[in-house]
């Protein structure tokens, strides 16, 4: 579908702080780190596309992200421990259509970072940042029916499963479906409200 009638205009990636986590924009001195989490082929089993093998990826990586920004399309941060600065991975919104007023969610972590709730605090500071932003009133994301940690994580952030992409990607001859989810205004806005009330 076109963009007709979309106007971009340049975005600021923000840097965003949480009780343990620094999220902010990608600068080139991320790219050995970077390297190293999408080189991970573990990492990368679910992912939908093969681990990268080259180093010139992560160059490429960090000019797309700031593409992304000046772009009007969307925003790429790295994720870090507020303790010590330990890279921990990356989270998106992109897609960011102001006619619809919806973008689209993504990231990934070291396998180290995993299972200590990084993911889903460091989505719901973006995630704010972004309904507040750019007033949007859908994200969707997508994941690999066999990555069951990245469904959960979408669910505690309030995210509904809609449907199935059958078949929707083939990496290195392995055909996988996808699970769509979606996360929309009305369904933040009423669990806003119903945490106030508890309080």
């Amino acid at each position: 579908m076109a963009d007709v009638g979309v106007e971009k205009m340049s975005l600021r990636a923000p840097t965003l702080l949480t009780r343990r986590l620094r999220l902010r924009p990608v600068v080139a001195g991320d790219a050995d780190a970077l390297f190293d989490l999408l080189s991970d082929a573990h990492v990368l089993r679910y992912w939908d596309e093969p681990p990268w093998t080259d180093r010139a990826s992560a160059s490429r990586f960090v000019e797309r992200s700031d593409a992304l920004a000046r772009s009007g399309s969307g925003v790429r941060l790295v994720v870090e421990r507020l303790q010590d600065g330990e890279f921990l991975g990356w989270l998106s919104l992109t897609g960011w259509n102001p006619d619809f007023r919806s973008a689209s969610l993504g990231f990934a972590y070291t396998e180290a970072s995993w299972g200590h709730g990084h993911a889903t605090e460091a989505a719901k500071a973006l995630l704010e940042w972004g309904f507040a932003t750019w007033d949007l009133n859908r994200v969707q994301a997508e994941a690999d029916t066999r990555n069951v940690p990245c469904g959960r994580v979408l669910e505690k952030l309030g995210f509904v499963r809609e449907g199935t992409l059958r078949e929707d990607c083939i990496v290195d001859g392995v055909v996988s479906d996808s699970w769509v989810y979606g996360l929309l205004r009305r369904d933040v806005e009423a669990a806003l409200s119903l945490a106030k009330g508890s309080q």
